[in-house]
């Protein structure tokens, strides 16, 4: 017999949780680089049309399934699909993408929770930048360093979902959230001061329509996809644990509205800095912890930045990390009996484990020829196998279940239930069924390499 369902406290709780989740490291270090490759302002009209007509139907179709069903990501559909396998297996896809995801993000912030710890010792201070910038290899090649980290981030998360949904997931998601934004606002005015600034806000939203190509509205389409969590199960399962007046269409839009405000926050923080420097955009690791580092330890007031900065960047890791290991769980009790303790221990040790390669990926260890024998580090590897594959894969066949195999009835009883926003169920059902499919297909082909949409509008203009 299925056990009572845990619900959230309240809509606050779950909106903070949800935005925490989707909040992930890739909107400090890859949206303001790739808003600004793209054409600035017109990548960011673009975008925000992604996040609303693709990324959110999507959103809210996850939310749906979830409520519904009640159950984790797999047990959703052996319920709603009548046990096929096929569809479990879907379920089972979202659930491999947050163990992988979990695997390799642990690493991550561990080095993050590293830099908190040296900022507060000022390590830059009588350093070079060639010195500061090379500390960073200097740790990931570290397989003690980098190995305690890993762990140690691991077991912070696994102690937030450990104490339950409200006693831990919703109760520490509202302080970690709502600490995430206070210092990137903080931040952004701290940035306004700097020469930097208006370069940088040029930068990011000035509609430049040379620099925008057709491959940018791709590539916002995939960011739009993953800014919101998609495709992982994590919808699916924070859907569970929602009541039946919850307001799935309106909680949805404003998490999607509060996504893009702190995407646009996050570039306005970082590229004044990197302008103020004279250096040049960049993204993923060497922003993080080589290029910033270095610019921190120039600035008035650097153990505050320093420090402020690490601790937003572990914050955004942390929220993230609780809904990854949330997905793992969750099927755990739902299809084993587990109690939750049982479950998330195991999932967490789980993670860690399978997480020691990627932690290895930069040392002298066995994992050092992986790179000569794949073309990439073992890190890389599992990064570019979930987001190439997995998630995009995931999403689609969610979109296409929501869409085409669920009834209309239940999707629109659900979608109904608690909103006064009923009229807009049709024209989002046509997005699910018609537009999103498409959407997502469009950026798996691009991602993986198969097509070059670039390439292949440029052929027909000739």
């Amino acid at each position: 017999m299925q056990k009572q369902r845990e619900h959230w406290g309240s809509h606050l709780g779950f909106i903070l949780a949800a935005l925490g989740s989707a909040v992930g490291l890739g909107t400090l270090w890859k949206f303001p680089y790739v808003t600004g490759e793209n054409g600035g302002g017109l990548f960011v009209f673009v975008y925000m049309f992604c996040t609303f007509f693709i990324g959110v139907p999507i959103f809210i179709a996850e939310l749906i399934l979830g409520r519904r069903a009640q159950r984790g990501a797999v047990g959703i559909f052996a319920v709603l699909a009548n046990n096929s396998a096929f569809w479990k297996f879907v379920g089972w896809l979202g659930v491999a993408s947050s163990f992988l995801i979990m695997s390799f993000y642990s690493v991550l912030a561990g080095w993050g929770l590293n830099y908190v710890l040296m900022s507060l010792s000022q390590f830059y201070v009588g350093r070079s930048a060639q010195e500061i910038s090379g500390t960073f290899d200097i740790i990931a090649s570290s397989a003690d360093i980098t190995l305690f980290w890993h762990f140690a981030f691991t077991a912070l998360t696994a102690a937030v979902v450990y104490r339950g949904v409200r006693q831990g997931i919703e109760y520490w998601s509202k302080f970690m959230t709502i600490g995430l934004l206070a210092i990137l606002i903080v931040m952004c005015f701290y940035a306004t001061t700097l020469s930097g600034f208006w370069e940088g806000f040029y930068f990011i939203f000035y509609p430049d329509p040379s620099r925008f190509k057709p491959s940018a509205a791709i590539d916002a389409l995939g960011l739009a996809f993953f800014n919101l969590s998609l495709g992982q199960g994590i919808m699916l399962t924070y859907g569970s644990y929602m009541r039946k007046k919850d307001d799935i269409p309106k909680i949805a839009g404003i998490i999607g509205l509060m996504i893009i405000v702190v995407c646009m926050l996050a570039g306005l923080m970082i590229f004044p800095i990197i302008f103020t420097f004279g250096f040049q955009p960049q993204a993923g690791l060497g922003l993080v912890f080589k290029t910033l580092p270095v610019l921190f330890a120039q600035l008035p007031g650097a153990l505050f930045i320093s420090t402020a900065f690490f601790t937003l960047f572990v914050f955004t890791a942390l929220t993230s990390a609780v809904a990854l290991v949330e997905v793992v769980a969750a099927n755990f009790t739902d299809l084993f009996g587990w109690t939750r303790h049982k479950a998330v221990w195991v999932t967490a040790i789980s993670c860690c484990v399978f997480g020691i390669p990627s932690a290895l990926s930069n040392t002298d260890t066995l994992f050092a020829n992986w790179p000569v024998i794949y073309g990439k580090t073992f890190f890389k590897t599992i990064d570019d196998l979930v987001s190439l594959w997995l998630l995009p894969i995931g999403g689609l066949l969610i979109a296409t279940f929501a869409g085409w195999c669920l009834p209309s009835q239940i999707s629109k009883e659900e979608f109904d239930s608690g909103t006064n926003l009923s009229w807009i169920f049709y024209p989002w059902l046509f997005f699910v069924r018609w537009i999103c499919p498409v959407a997502i297909i469009c950026i798996i082909l691009q991602q993986s390499g198969i097509i070059d949409i670039d390439t292949f509008f440029s052929s027909l203009k000739k």
